[in-house]
């Protein structure tokens, strides 16, 4: 056994907000030593790249990072399908996997993020036909508490030797799992052939403008996000990203992109959602076509995108219910100004994973990144909260929310079917941590 018995002491996590209660984090080097770990070391949680803001990832007892484990990137071009290692990120794959002509069909905001934990929360990109990233998912390995090695595989999508397989219905509870099944150690994911794509960005959009006609706003690209401060009632961006076609549809001229979208005009130089910060960490825009993993994400890989020092909330509400939801939003603009360092709103296709917030409805995602003054944010939240609690919100997983438990427990109608799955899997709860007890088990 490679790993130090007594582990290294937890650290922060990315943001600062949270210090992690665990007594160690152990870095298993192989599957084998990690199947040791997870039977010999109590209450456990997986941990990933430390970028929740919540508590989902915390333990009283040992933490498993999986970034020590070997490196994989197993391309199937038959199947169209890459098998990475539980420990990867973004980062790690997508210039690989590109140098191979291949692509995934979304990204987050941040390319730092790890695959696994990321798809365990459902985080996503943004585009009305595009799916959180765990929809890129076809099946997902893992190590139990008891040490055994499970492989769920989603129904009808890998094909063998000519052959559909038949999958595992369970499939939908092990994708989007928040940790609380195993520690994953593989992951594989649907591909396509590799592409390019064109950012512009479009300043000044009011928000009569912009949410009268939302739905075709949004569709304006592959992807669309639109930025504001609250600070006027406009969004002061909104970043278009289009694929570049192979049949020259989209070659990347600026005759491609109108120069007005709505009232805005576009920017001619690269800018950062929040106003006023450098441009340098962000990804090239002005409608100069590059490689799908360097455009798709707002930020570069090579890139800190900042330091961290801030807090974020996020909450999923069906997508036609976005222009009141928002509008609801800017009555109380002038208390959310000087804590919101931006908001943005982004779109995703709906799902069937279990405990998505996108499952059974297309949505519109509302984010906060708020100033880190975490007192204000949360007096401030249950404001914010009551605006779109008409809107059945769902909480991302990994971000800050103050919504009832029952309230999040009953937004999920396959929850009881998970709950099932995490008893057969963990029967002891050993996985399980205060987060999960309240807003996944329950006192049921």
């Amino acid at each position: 056994m490679t790993v130090p018995a007594g582990g290294r002491r937890p650290p922060r996590n990315w943001a600062g907000n949270l210090t992690y209660g665990a007594a160690r984090i152990l870095d298993p080097g192989s599957v084998e030593e990690l199947r040791d770990v997870i039977r010999d070391a109590g209450r456990i949680r997986p941990l990933g790249t430390r970028h929740a803001f919540s508590d989902v990832a915390d333990t009283t007892g040992t933490l498993i990072s999986t970034r020590t484990l070997r490196r994989r990137l197993e391309l199937d071009r038959v199947a169209r399908t890459v098998t990475v290692d539980g420990g990867s990120t973004y980062g790690d794959v997508c210039g690989a996997l590109d140098a191979a002509g291949f692509a995934l069909p979304n990204l987050a905001s941040l390319p730092h993020i790890s695959i696994a934990g990321a798809c365990a929360t459902a985080t996503h990109g943004s585009g009305p036909r595009l799916g959180s990233l765990a929809t890129a998912v076809r099946a997902v390995e893992l190590v139990t508490p008891g040490g055994d090695l499970r492989r769920f595989e989603r129904r009808g999508t890998a094909e063998r030797a000519g052959e559909t397989a038949p999958g595992d219905p369970t499939a939908g509870g092990a994708v989007v799992s928040l940790g609380a099944l195993g520690v994953v150690t593989a992951i594989t994911l649907a591909v396509e052939p590799a592409y390019q794509v064109r950012q512009d960005v479009f300043e000044d959009i009011g928000f009569d403008r912009a949410l009268d006609g939302f739905e075709d706003l949004m569709a304006a690209g592959t992807s669309v996000s639109l930025f504001t401060d609250w600070r006027r009632p406009a969004f002061h961006q909104a970043w278009v990203k289009r694929r570049v076609d192979d049949d020259g549809s989209g070659d990347g001229s600026p005759s491609d992109v109108p120069p007005v979208l709505r009232d805005a005009r576009r920017a001619t130089t690269d800018v950062h959602p929040i106003p006023g910060m450098s441009p340098e960490a962000c990804t090239v825009q002005r409608g100069i076509p590059g490689p799908w993993h360097e455009r798709l994400p707002h930020f570069r890989m090579d890139h800190v995108p900042s330091a961290g020092d801030e807090l974020q909330s996020e909450w999923f509400i069906a997508r036609a219910d976005a222009p009141a939801a928002l509008a609801g939003l800017l009555a109380i603009a002038r208390q959310l100004a000087p804590l919101t360092l931006v908001t943005e709103v982004r779109t995703v296709a709906a799902d069937r994973d279990w405990l998505s917030p996108a499952t059974g409805r297309d949505s519109a995602t509302i984010h906060f990144t708020w100033r880190p003054d975490a007192s204000s944010v949360l007096a401030l939240r249950p404001e914010v909260e009551r605006i779109l609690a008409p809107f059945d919100p769902r909480p991302h997983w990994g971000k800050l929310f103050g919504l009832a438990p029952e309230r999040v427990r009953d937004a999920y109608p396959e929850r009881a079917r998970f709950v099932a799955l995490a008893e057969e899997l963990d029967p002891d709860h050993r996985l399980r941590n205060p987060f999960l007890d309240r807003y996944v088990f329950g006192p049921d």
